[in-house]
Parts: structure tokens; sequence; C-alpha cells
């Protein structure tokens, strides 16, 4: 009983995380990264891989659309900031090393 109260529980959270990143949606994928090691994508990539090890079919468009609340072509042109390919290089080099995802 208690773990399928922790699914519940941790089913809700990640709900009010998704929520709260479609309503910020100032705060960029790369500032995410560099302040928190992951992003809107690293989660739509966690998505994928979890629903395969269980069996469900799930692409990536998919998992995105589920993350970004939107397909994720449409909020790249609607919110994304345009980024200097150095300040990415170093965000990305500074996430290169092994960790959660």
């Amino acid at each position: 009983m208690v773990e399928k109260k922790n699914e519940v529980l941790e089913a809700a959270t990640f709900r009010r995380l998704l929520d709260h990143l479609s309503k910020r949606v100032d705060v960029q994928n790369l500032d995410l990264m560099n302040l928190a090691g992951f992003c809107r994508n690293c989660l739509s990539r966690w998505y994928t891989e979890e629903a395969q090890k269980i069996g469900l079919k799930m692409d990536k468009e998919n998992a995105q659309e589920l993350v970004y609340g939107m397909p994720y072509k449409t909020w790249k042109e609607k919110y994304q900031t345009k980024r200097s390919e150095k300040e990415i290089a170093q965000v990305m080099k500074m996430n290169d090393e092994p960790n959660s995802n």
C-alpha cells in the first residue's frame, strides 16, 4: 500500500513540475541545464526511456509534447531564445560528466 501511495505522489509531483515548467516559458532549457544539469529535453528523453523499459511504445515527439505541453517545434518557435554556439558548448561540456541522466 505504501508503494502505491508513493507512486501516486511521485506522479502528482511530476505533473506539477510539468505544469510549472509550462508556465515558466521564460526559463530556457540551456538555463535549466546550466543550473540543474537537466532540461525539458532530458525529461522527455527520460520519459521515453522509462516507457520503453516497461514495454510501452513511446516516441520522442510524443514525450516532448507531453513535457512541453505542445509540439516541441511550436514551443521552440514561440519561446526559445537564440544562444551562441560557444554558450551552448560551455553548458553542455559542464554536463558531460556522468550524472543522473
